[in-house]
């Protein structure tokens, strides 16, 4: 048996983890049952986010390459992972849990869970839909919370705001435009994208300091500025259009999908000096894979709600348990808003549809299991970029189980020929910064309000960035202590 646990800061200092009081009563459990221990790896992760898709104890199959049959292959007798969340220990009895969780291993379609799907890759599961749903309908949310959602952030607000870091980006700036103008280099207009606005407290605070800075600089560069706004949510960008009205005459705003920036920018190609993105790319759909015993694998998903939260969202609005799973896909549908017009007789008005729709959220979690992959020259991570990217990675650290952050990989790369050859693209975000990360703790993903949350793949996209021509650094965000925020930044490599 295999014992992998993962928090390693957890296991010193004043309040360390009591290791053994946790591991011990689940290795008991599982000696007595009839698993070849041999084929078992039990991994220990401390789950930070306290709203996330796991269990205390989950148990993972691990499919056999020699049975991989298309998408119906089949376990591999006992080869089994048993992932552990230690923060949660403490309140469980860890014991009869194990017994339980192995008992249902013998029920493979999992008596005691309501599935929302079929096994999905990660990229393609319903739990997206939900991520969709509360950025198209943010505004139900955030009335339905009684908060904003960046009062959610760490800190009540975004990095993006601070005044001395946005100084700093724009006086970089006006440096480089500067040598431009001498040399007649610098063109009429002068185009800066955000993508992920979110509310437009950024770009407000952006757009002030930049006119104040202008104004002290003398070089009329505001007047030449064309700002762009660019978001998911309609919500969302017509709340930025209100933020920034005073700047209207340098402001355009587009609604696009962050993965394809290009659909709508392409007319830009070549002409922006800066792409600024902050907390958008651990929003992204992503999936994970994993190096386990010299082979790779996929991690296969399928949401479901545990039989007992079921049964309680049920009962209290008042729909038939054998209807709920129908109610929850017209939620994901439609919409709360609409889902009143379709289910009247269980949701009466738009509060009552955003009282479901969250405790259905809250209640979302995620099985896995590890499919054996034929070859990553075979695997897309995103549109133009081969898997082969990932065999590094993959091949040179053991056992390792990372994500791929497809969505921000497909959103990296299109945004990329967007810059001028002078630009640069600047991201704030959760970014692992070298591949040990994936040794020492849990990444994601994580439920964060109504959306989801998973740290990015650095090493990647920086491998990625180098082959397309690009410098791709990373740097702890330098304006706030004790953040896990880091900067990125990529330039035409000189």
């Amino acid at each position: 048996m295999l014992v992998e646990v993962r928090p390693t800061k957890k296991l010193r200092g004043s309040r360390a983890l009591n290791l053994t009081a946790c591991l011990s009563p689940i290795v008991d459990a599982l000696c007595e049952d009839s698993l070849d221990l041999s084929r078992l790896r039990l991994v220990c992760d401390w789950v930070q986010y306290k709203n996330n898709f796991r269990d205390v104890i989950d148990v993972r199959p691990i499919l056999s390459p020699a049975k991989r049959n298309g998408r119906s292959a089949e376990p591999d007798g006992e080869k089994l992972e048993i992932a552990v969340d230690l923060r949660r220990c403490v309140d469980s009895d860890l014991a009869q849990v194990v017994r339980d969780v192995l008992a249902g291993r013998i029920e493979p379609d999992g008596l005691e869970r309501v599935y929302l799907e079929a096994w999905s890759e990660g990229t393609t599961s319903r739990i997206w839909e939900f991520n969709s749903l509360y950025w198209r309908f943010l505004g139900v949310w955030e009335k339905a919370t009684g908060r904003l959602y960046e009062q959610a952030l760490p800190g009540g607000e975004s990095d993006a705001r601070n005044i001395a870091g946005v100084h700093e980006l724009i006086r970089e700036m006006f440096t480089v435009w500067d040598d431009l103008a001498s040399h007649n280099a610098l063109p009429d207009e002068l185009y800066v994208i955000e993508l992920g606005v979110g509310n437009g407290n950024q770009a407000k605070t952006w757009l002030d300091e930049f006119a104040k800075l202008d104004a002290e600089h003398g070089s009329e560069y505001y007047r030449r500025l064309h700002y762009m706004m660019c978001d998911y949510s309609e919500h969302v960008l017509a709340l930025a259009r209100k933020n920034v009205a005073e700047h209207a005459a340098h402001v355009s705003s587009f609604a696009l999908d962050a993965t394809t920036p290009m659909t709508a920018l392409g007319f830009l190609r070549y002409k922006v000096f800066l792409v600024y993105i902050s907390n958008v790319y651990d929003n992204l759909p992503t999936e994970d894979v994993a190096q386990i015993g010299g082979h790779t694998y996929r991690a296969e998903v399928r949401a479901y709600v545990p039989k007992a939260d079921a049964a309680r969202v049920a009962e209290e609005f008042g729909i038939a348990p054998d209807k709920l799973v129908g109610a929850i896909d017209k939620l994901l549908s439609l919409g709360p808003e609409s889902l009143v017009d379709a289910l009247s007789s269980y949701f009466p008005d738009v509060a009552r549809a955003a009282a479901f729709w969250m405790q259905v959220w809250d209640a979302v979690k995620l099985e896995e299991r590890y499919v054996p992959m034929t070859g990553l020259d075979l695997y897309e991570i995103a549109p133009g970029v081969n898997g082969e990217m990932l065999r590094p990675m993959l091949e040179r650290h053991g056992d390792v189980r990372m994500q791929v952050s497809n969505g921000a990989i497909a959103s990296f790369v299109d945004t990329l020929p967007l810059l001028h050859p002078y630009g640069r693209l600047q991201c704030h975000d959760i970014f692992v910064t070298d591949p040990h990360q994936y040794r020492t703790g849990f990444l994601g993903p994580g439920k964060y309000d109504g959306s989801i949350v998973n740290w990015v793949n650095g090493p990647l996209l920086q491998h990625i960035g180098r082959r397309k021509g690009f410098d791709v650094g990373y740097a702890p965000f330098a304006h706030r202590a004790g953040t896990n925020i880091v900067t990125l930044t990529a330039q035409v490599r000189d």
